[in-house]
């Protein structure tokens, strides 16, 4: 048992649950998955997590919602994530469906066109773009990335395909229009 959790073996399960809540909300906001996992792991009777829980959820210290809502404006401003990756970090934190859903609602498609274009721009800085092989490659590169950043292919596509034109591509160099 870490340093800041009663070491007697007799301590109430409840005081134990909450200061592993409270410890594990300092760090950073979690879900109510996320905390119930936590004590699972740590032992906590089942009954106990859920009157602890209830009771942080009550007070306003757990509240999926806002936690998503944060999450997503966070995730997709500084890292760039599209709807379906910020979808599936949701669903991995235990965030409902409908929940994750109301929370992705801001994240339409011109967002998601917006952010893509960004990152492509902010990418294209580094790398070499002055032949055609330079763009293919480069072209592959921006697709990767944006797929890993769970961008429909379409979107992925549609912004690279305009700003490797903007840069001397020719449309035979930059392959098929209809891809995604």
């Amino acid at each position: 048992m870490p340093a800041d959790l009663p070491a007697d073996p007799d301590a109430d399960p409840e005081t134990i649950a909450r200061a592993i809540c409270l410890r594990l909300l300092t760090d950073r906001a979690r879900t109510r998955s996320e905390l119930a996992g936590a004590l699972h792991r740590r032992g906590v009777p089942g009954s106990v997590a859920e009157r602890v829980l209830s009771r942080f959820s009550e007070v306003g210290l757990i509240d999926d919602a806002t936690f998503a809502e944060q999450w997503v404006r966070s995730r997709h401003s500084s890292r760039g994530l599209a709807r379906r990756a910020l979808a599936a970090e949701l669903h991995h934190k235990g965030v409902a469906r409908e929940v994750a859903e109301e929370a992705l609602a801001d994240v339409d498609a011109e967002s998601e066109r917006r952010k893509a274009r960004e990152l492509i721009d902010r990418r294209l800085r580094t790398l070499a773009v002055g032949g055609p092989e330079d763009r293919a490659k480069a072209g592959r590169r921006l697709l990767g990335m944006l797929a890993r950043k769970g961008y429909p292919a379409g979107v992925a596509t549609e912004v690279v395909r305009a700003a490797l034109a903007e840069r001397g591509a020719d449309e035979d160099e930059l392959g098929p229009a209809d891809v995604g």
